[in-house]
């Protein structure tokens, strides 16, 4: 899909129609009472997708942003559906200043733009992973930049991957489907055992590393094999089975190139919905079906229900 060719990138009117025709599948419906109907009075000429609500009990006047992260926003709809289609369509993710300079409005409205669709892209409860005869690969990384201390005749260095600086991320992907990233608070055995038994059914195999936290919580599933990464060992065949985390690496290999070269800096308090938008690309990627188009429309979608506070980011 070219954007040039969409019109409802460029015309305000035809942005809110698309929008509407997204969200609105059986007839415009009132966020303040939940009436649906066609009825709702067209006050377009007052105002562009300003509708007023036809039951005698509200008679309350809304769009169809009311209810939807994009609630408040300054930002033109055209412009606010060109972010959308930019930010699920680019692999890697896009910046806030690319999008300040693409679509012409101030870097904090972009960087805040983007938190509201990756908002829209979170899941809010994601079917487990996993299954009987299927293989769910999981494994954890760290982002941020690790504390320096000085090492006699060393001079300065930096702690190891377990330094107090760097956020732990725990990683779960079904071969050949979805991922979950979840930002833990340590890598310790109760943690791991939650976070598993939240978003992994227990009949699934599970391919780890050689790592002994994760023995204990693998005993809980159909099965639990691992690969030997000091020994050099990436991946091995056992019979019908492959057992290897190839495919949770490669997740992280697309994740740390966006966060490291086009994000740069994620902090903390921000690290859960940057996962949630490299979640959501990977399990709406095109190996699965799912083109940009697509893509996009599934992340508009997602904007109803929620709502995200400038203060609250």
């Amino acid at each position: 899909m070219s954007v040039l060719a969409c019109p409802y990138f460029h015309s305000e009117e035809a942005a809110f129609r698309h929008l509407e025709s997204v969200l609105w599948t059986n007839g415009p419906v009132c966020p303040h009472c939940g009436m649906v109907s066609d009825k709702h009075y067209d006050l377009a000429k007052t105002r562009l997708g300003l509708r007023k609500c036809c039951a005698k009990e509200c008679r309350k006047q809304f769009t169809v942003r009311v209810g939807t992260v994009f609630e408040s926003s300054h930002i033109p709809l055209h412009k606010t559906l060109q972010a959308v289609y930019l930010m699920t369509a680019s692999k890697k993710g896009i910046s806030a200043h690319q999008l300040h300079r693409t679509l012409e409005i101030t870097y904090k409205a972009a960087w805040f733009l983007a938190h509201r669709i990756r908002e829209a892209m979170t899941e809010t409860d994601p079917e487990p992973l996993g299954g009987a005869g299927k293989t769910v690969e999981v494994d954890e990384t760290f982002i941020g930049k690790p504390e320096s201390v000085y090492v006699s005749g060393k001079g300065w260095q930096a702690k190891d991957r377990n330094g107090s600086t760097k956020s732990k991320v725990l990683t779960m992907v079904e071969r050949g489907g979805r991922a979950i990233s979840v930002k833990v608070d340590d890598l310790t055995i109760p943690t791991i055992k939650r976070v598993l038994g939240e978003h992994v059914v227990l009949d699934s195999t599970l391919n780890t590393d050689e790592a002994r936290h994760y023995k204990q919580p693998g005993a809980a599933f159909e099965g639990h094999d691992a690969v030997n990464h000091s020994s050099y060992e990436y991946s091995r065949k056992e019979g019908e089975r492959l057992v290897t985390t190839n495919t949770v690496e490669g997740f992280f290999g697309i994740f740390k190139r966006g966060m490291k070269g086009v994000y740069q800096h994620c902090g903390e308090q921000h690290l859960h919905r940057y996962l949630a938008e490299f979640d959501f690309r990977y399990s709406n990627r095109i190996a699965l079906g799912t083109d940009d188009k697509q893509r996009a429309l599934k992340a508009m979608e997602g904007v109803s229900g929620k709502r995200l506070l400038y203060r609250a980011t």
